[in-house]
């Protein structure tokens, strides 16, 4: 499988995998994106509730990466990433939450991060120089990719996450790594975090020094890791007997979860639609609604790891849409919430269901129970529970009255000490930080 720039599609010219996945960002600043998109052969999808998600894992990457790891070690990077599941849990009889929050940093972005981290060492497991990876990060990100990374020989990684704008418990997740893990504390948003990756992946004294790469949803290793539980979910509802194709509910913020959503659907999981559920940061959903696309200043919310004014894989979107705005709102069904709607959601949903959600799943059952409103629809729904409550629970805990246990894995991180660089959001303070630490 070869991979293209989304900044030329048009004129494509193409690269490895192990180019793709090692750089993260193509050379002209585009997201990577595959020649095509395979199909999972019908014996799998025929067969998907007889598998586990490590077995759904080992088919689905071999599509992609098969032709540069052999199938023997690709396995193994899969068991090695994925020890750990993503159960459904039905919290009525059409409506089930398919939690991704039950590996090591409680978050689905584990599933992306320790894939990415494996399959990189894999490509660099005969190289000299060392790489720096930098990831930008609104919460759960950074928790994962150090989590994922720490200890990998080799590759260093670089988290810039916005002051006072992570929880609490996330800041602990990615600032209290050492050796190859670092931490800056950037002050601005994480829009600015984000550029200054950008900026550094393009400026030619970076480049020329450093061998850079990222970890963020820019990176294609992150996205195809994430379309295995799309699979899994579809494979949980057969086992209950549901044999209808689901509405997925995606809370969206950089869009790769539901990018990831749109490949699996390519690659031919039955979906009758998609609901990319915002919150007050909306630009995408206000694109699908027929209005400009607008970059815009993030707005801080309790579902912070969504605060994304410019969704990086917006392009990615678009390259799997041809552009086509209509063609895509045949498969997206835009939602956008308020934080007092969203509290008021963990509320009821705890008090009605006794289940208890963390804020940006809320905003994708809101987001369901809207598209089932607007469409008349019946089809069962999924809402990806993308974090555990815990991590929220200065958010949750006021809204269903009650402590939540921290699980293990939370627990562990509570007594670490901080390690974090303080730089304002400015390209020459990250580069010479860069350049004098390497």
């Amino acid at each position: 499988m070869r991979f293209f720039s989304t900044n030329s599609a048009a004129k494509p010219s193409f690269v490895s995998a192990k180019e793709a996945i090692t750089h993260g960002l193509a050379p002209d600043g585009g997201l990577y994106m595959p020649e095509h998109i395979p199909s999972l052969p019908s014996g799998v999808l025929d067969l998907l509730e007889k598998k586990s998600i490590r077995e759904i894992a080992l088919e689905v990457s071999a599509l992609f990466l098969e032709s540069e790891i052999p199938r023997s070690d690709l396995k193994n990077i899969v068991e090695d990433s994925i020890h750990f599941d993503a159960p459904l849990s039905m919290i009525d009889e059409r409506l089930g939450v398919l939690e991704l929050f039950h590996g090591p940093t409680s978050a689905f972005k584990d599933f992306g991060a320790r894939f990415m981290s494996r399959t990189m060492a894999y490509f660099r497991r005969n190289e000299n120089a060392p790489l720096t990876i930098l990831v930008a990060t609104s919460g759960d990100t950074g928790g994962a990719v150090a989590s994922g990374y720490h200890g990998v020989e080799g590759i260093r990684v670089v988290i810039l996450y916005p002051s006072g704008k992570v929880s609490p418990l996330q800041e602990k997740q990615l600032t209290t790594f050492s050796g190859n893990v670092e931490a800056i504390e950037v002050a601005g948003s994480f829009d600015d975090c984000q550029r200054l990756v950008k900026e550094a992946f393009t400026d030619s004294d970076l480049r020329a020094t450093l061998e850079l790469s990222s970890a963020n949803s820019i990176n294609i290793a992150r996205l195809i890791p994430q379309t295995f539980y799309y699979f899994s979910a579809c494979a949980q509802l057969r086992s209950r007997g549901i044999l209808e194709s689901p509405v997925f509910s995606v809370p969206s913020g950089n869009f790769g979860n539901l990018t990831a959503g749109i490949l699996a659907e390519r690659m031919g999981l039955g979906v009758e639609c998609f609901i990319a559920a915002n919150n007050d940061n909306k630009p995408v959903a206000e694109y699908l609604r027929g209005e400009d696309f607008r970059a815009v200043p993030s707005v801080q919310t309790i579902s912070n790891a969504m605060d994304v004014g410019n969704p990086s894989n917006f392009a990615r979107l678009l390259s799997l849409f041809n552009e086509d705005r209509d063609a895509m709102r045949t498969r997206l069904y835009p939602f956008s919430v308020d934080d007092t709607r969203t509290a008021e959601a963990i509320a009821s949903c705890f008090r009605e269901r006794n289940y208890i959600l963390d804020p940006h799943t809320a905003v994708g059952v809101l987001g369901l129970e809207d598209y089932r409103r607007d469409t008349q629809s019946s089809a069962p729904g999924v809402v990806l529970g993308t974090a555990h409550p815990a991590k929220f629970s200065e958010i949750v805990e006021p809204s269903i009255g009650q402590n939540i246990p921290l699980p293990p894995q939370l627990q562990a991180v509570l007594h670490r000490e901080k390690k974090a660089v303080a730089l304002k959001a400015e390209l020459s303070r990250l580069k010479s930080y860069l350049l004098e630490t390497r």
